[in-house]
């Protein structure tokens, strides 16, 4: 039985490949790499039709496309390294605040946030030909990616800039996107919802790689909201005055959305039953709204002076009405019908509304009750001593409206593009006010800010350094302001090359002569902390669950979510060890290779667990 952790992410293409094989064993096939899937072969099996080559077909096609869906299957040895100077609150706060290349972030978290986040908000570049994409190269070398990017950091970001003047503009962009949609849908509740910003640069090409991620029949809607308010002295043509948040569920069978309260408008009429105001017509409208479409829905209802009264249209022809003759009659026994005579003779007939409670629906267009992004700019300001360190950031009635939609209570929000981190702020106000229970993870790439901004002159070198100062400064207002108890706390990771040698991974590329490499396959500048992310990763367990620590036998023992995990780093384990760690009964527990006393301690210290806490599960890096 293999007691090692693999200590690098799902490999998504082993686990496709298998569930394949599991159901047709007659597509496996064995080449001069292994066993692998005979496609072909598939294809068959899954028509009905005789399968001839490649037919013209429905879909989503530009340059880099295969690329991209490769990409979105390559595993990564990469971890993510505690932060504990930058975090706030670390060993008891449920947030996560990630620094690195989210394509390689959503790696990594697949097996320990599979189907557990409830929403997801990403505010991504918006390709209007002057702002970054990520170039997903791993086949460049760092000298040519620096030279190619102009970005010359510490972290060799991908991010270079996309010209509208380019050739693959829009590829570039969807190659970008792809992947990380893909990785993202995974880690969506079977009832989680997706929102995307995006303006009408990309708004299209959006929508069909999300039909194609998610399925067409999982989207719920592209809402609309007015980001500029004033005159639009940029714009050539009309002023582009809006933007757009691309909705979609993992689901459509298991997707509630919640609903938001609109004020109600005042009853301002009055009639011998009380006060109301005009609602809908009762005349169908739009489509499918004439006599033809719904003969059965054309009859005559009492109106004044006992009058029939049929359902025509404004165009003067023969419409039909919005319910059956039961529920119309309902409506003109009660008094809640309004007839309105038009010119010609005919009436309209209107609902009567006798109630001012707030309506509880979501609409596609949000304009009066969103603020701009202007606004947005203000909130940010405000925490920065009117400095702009920040440019367009979303407003907080907008993300919190998205909030409200797309979770309930004790759920997950990822954001992996977040910028200065507004969704954060969003998040902790919505805490606060609605006493609900959110939790986030946000991913950011540490670029670098422009020498010229007011973010460098402030003194924050990357945009990850102000989103976190945002977060502090944001829950430190808040809970000035309202003393509420919630987590304002957060735990920041930074992605950084495995923990482990390189001979951890591929033992078999050294000789004999290299056995001094494998007295210990940890890098020698790791802490027990760094050590402690990569095994919850790699056993699947968020990096969110409460971490403390303890000293057992002498030995420094950390213990995850109580007994869930215990992982112990130092050196010297030997059977005493073991007998006092047995009594906890860990679910798991887990050693450095070298960090046994000897070869017949690691053999006892495994024996002895078995007898004494036949349920925890041991294993070694």
């Amino acid at each position: 039985m293999n007691d090692k952790l693999d200590m690098q992410s799902l490999n998504w293409v082993n686990e496709n490949s298998r569930f394949i094989a599991e159901r047709f064993p007659n597509c496996v096939t064995e080449t001069a790499e292994g066993i692998k899937i005979d496609f072909e072969l598939l294809k068959q099996e899954l028509s009905e039709d005789i399968i001839e080559g490649n037919k013209e077909r429905y879909r989503l096609e530009w340059p880099g496309k295969r690329e991209a869906i490769v990409t979105a299957n390559i595993p990564t040895e990469k971890t993510l390294r505690p932060v504990r100077e930058d975090s706030v609150d670390f060993d008891n706060t449920e947030n996560l605040y990630i620094e690195g290349d989210n394509l390689e972030v959503l790696k990594l978290l697949q097996e320990s946030y599979l189907g557990k986040i409830k929403m997801i908000y990403i505010d991504p570049p918006y390709n209007t030909g002057k702002d970054f994409v990520y170039k997903d190269n791993f086949t460049q070398d760092s000298a040519e990616y620096k030279e190619e990017s102009g970005q010359k950091d510490e972290y060799d970001q991908r991010l270079v800039v996309n010209p509208d003047t380019s050739g693959r503009y829009h590829s570039d962009w969807l190659s970008m996107m792809y992947p990380r949609l893909k990785l993202a849908r995974n880690l969506l509740t079977d009832d989680g919802v997706i929102f995307i910003s995006i303006d009408s640069n990309e708004v299209h090409n959006l929508r069909k790689v999300c039909d194609e991620i998610f399925g067409e029949e999982n989207y719920i809607g592209t809402l609309v909201w007015q980001s500029k308010k004033g005159g639009g002295s940029d714009s050539k043509t009309v002023v582009q005055d809006h933007e757009y948040i691309v909705c979609f569920s993992k689901s459509h069978k298991s997707a509630v959305l919640g609903t938001i309260e609109i004020k109600a408008e005042p009853l301002d009429k009055i009639d011998n039953k009380g006060r109301y105001r005009r609602g809908r017509e009762l005349n169908k409208w739009g489509s499918n709204s004439r006599r033809a479409d719904r003969p059965t829905m054309w009859f005559a209802i009492k109106g004044p002076n006992n009058e029939d009264v049929y359902p025509i249209r404004n165009d003067g022809e023969e419409g039909r009405w919005r319910f059956g003759k039961k529920n119309m009659q309902g409506f003109v026994d009660r008094g809640d019908v309004e007839f309105v005579k038009r010119s010609n003779g005919t009436y309209i007939a209107y609902e009567k509304i006798r109630t001012d409670n707030p309506r509880s629906k979501p609409y596609r267009t949000w304009m009066s009750d969103v603020n701009a992004t202007s606004e947005g700019s203000i909130e940010v300001r405000e925490l920065f001593d009117g400095k702009k360190v920040f440019d367009f950031p979303k407003p907080l009635s907008l993300l919190k409206k998205c909030l409200s939609i797309g979770t309930t209570k004790n759920d997950i929000i990822l954001d992996f593009f977040s910028g200065s981190a507004s969704i954060v702020h969003a998040v902790l106000q919505l805490n606060t006010e609605s006493k609900r229970k959110l939790n986030y993870i946000c991913v950011q790439i540490p670029e670098i800010t422009d020498e010229q901004s007011e973010a460098y002159k402030a003194g924050y070198d990357t945009i990850s350094e102000l989103a976190k100062d945002r977060i502090r400064k944001a829950a430190g207002k808040i809970k000035d302001e309202t003393n509420a108890d919630i987590d304002y706390g957060f735990r920041v990771f930074r992605l950084d090359d495995s923990n482990m040698q390189y001979v951890f991974y591929t033992p078999q590329d050294y000789q004999q002569k290299d056995l001094d490499l494998f007295s210990d396959n940890v890098k020698p500048n790791r802490t027990a902390d760094d050590l402690l992310a990569q095994v919850m990763l790699d056993w699947g367990l968020p990096l969110s669950l409460k971490i403390e620590q303890a000293t057992i036998s002498g030995k420094q023992v950390f213990k995850v979510a109580q007994n869930s995990l215990y992982a112990c780093f130092d050196k010297g384990i030997d059977e005493d060890f073991a007998k006092m760690v047995a009594k906890d009964a860990p679910l798991r527990i887990v050693f450095r290779d070298s960090g046994f006393k000897d070869d017949t301690a690691k053999m006892n210290v495994k024996q002895l667990l078995k007898q004494l806490s036949p349920e925890t599960e041991m294993k070694v890096l």
